[in-house]
């Protein structure tokens, strides 16, 4: 980039809310220009003076005029508003318009579906890359099942396993599962038959054995993550299996968790993760698994390289495209480690 030209501007709406705060540092370690933008004006410049002056943008998810406007002079677009059955249709059709890439962290498994089915077609007619779920549910999981599978064309079977030692969810969480279970009419999302499908009760519990030291756990199954929606994109695959720890599902649906609060200087939480994707094929299996801490956070980092990679090659990414599908998995990783996670083979 010349000297005297100015960084490529991302707008990232919902950059005061937990998530965002995150994603808006990530660009600017990247030598990217974040403009922040949500509904909040008063928020908004609170936020940008305390980043030194960073350009602020109000603007309405009712007001087409308003995001056109907020979207001038842009590269890029970032969704960190959740819920985002609410937020995805405004700011994709304003990226649709103004022709510039769209990114977002949405863990809500039925919107990523739905982002997928709706817009694929007009993001390719408009030259888009449009990448949807790039955080830790959508993002982290497929690129490890994805660097697992390295040369095999298929799998019979792709397992995901969470291990949280804990979930203290933000505000926008809650009011994410709120909305969800709304939608679903209290029914729970499962991958079967190759496609989503609603059920009524309670999830099994299982166990499963992840890597030392955490070993045999208490799992929940079906846990459906938009891992299930990113991986079948492009992994050829029979089955989806999702296991996530029970005592951080506990912590989930208590009301009276704290949401998560900054205990390092880059303000993370103490939560710590293990995310292992397992990939067998008849006798044959390979894994890969990666451990972190704060799942807000690393959503981050996660979104920011899938951004670099859209923005590296303008014009070769049209349509939905998977943070996994942005070139090699295991180099995008790797790009992450040590400073964001630590991930291995086998």
């Amino acid at each position: 980039m010349p000297p005297d030209q100015p960084p490529p501007a991302v707008l990232v709406y919902g950059a005061y809310g937990h998530t965002g705060r995150f994603i808006v540092t990530e660009l600017v370690a990247a030598g990217l220009r974040p403009v922040l933008s949500g509904r909040n004006r008063r928020q908004l410049e609170a936020e940008g003076a305390a980043r030194g002056g960073l350009e602020v943008r109000a603007a309405s998810l009712d007001e087409p005029g308003e995001l056109e406007q907020a979207l001038e002079g842009v590269t890029a677009v970032v969704n960190a508003a959740g819920p985002f059955a609410f937020t995805v249709a405004p700011l994709v059709g304003a990226a649709l318009r103004a022709r510039v890439p769209y990114l977002d962290v949405a863990a809500e498994t039925d919107v990523t579906a739905s982002t997928v089915a709706d817009y694929d077609t007009s993001a390719t007619a408009a030259g888009i890359a449009l990448v949807p779920a790039t955080g830790f549910y959508g993002g982290l999981g497929n690129l490890l099942a994805t660097a697992a599978m390295g040369d095999w064309p298929e799998a019979d079977e792709i397992t995901l396993a969470y291990a949280l030692d804990s979930w203290k969810p933000t505000p926008g969480t809650r009011a994410t599962i709120a909305a969800g279970a709304l939608r679903r009419e209290g029914r729970r999302l499962v991958f079967a038959h190759g496609r989503l499908e609603l059920r009524a009760g309670e999830a099994p519990v299982s166990e499963w054995n992840f890597p030392a030291p955490l070993g045999k756990q208490v799992v929940v199954a079906e846990f459906t993550t938009a891992d299930s929606v990113t991986m079948p994109r492009h992994l050829r695959t029979g089955a989806i299996l999702e296991y996530m720890t029970l005592a951080s599902l506990k912590d989930l649906s208590d009301p009276d968790v704290p949401p998560p609060a900054a205990t390092d200087a880059r303000g993370r939480s103490d939560q710590t993760f293990l995310v292992e994707a397992v990939v067998r094929s008849g006798a044959r299996q390979r894994s890969a698994h990666a451990r972190g801490r704060d799942i807000y956070a690393v959503s981050a980092p996660l979104l920011v390289e899938a951004l670099k990679r859209v923005l590296h090659e303008p014009g070769r990414w049209r349509g939905v495209v998977t943070a996994a599908e942005l070139g090699d998995a295991r180099s995008f990783l790797t790009a992450l480690s040590p400073v964001h996670l630590e991930w291995e083979l086998g």
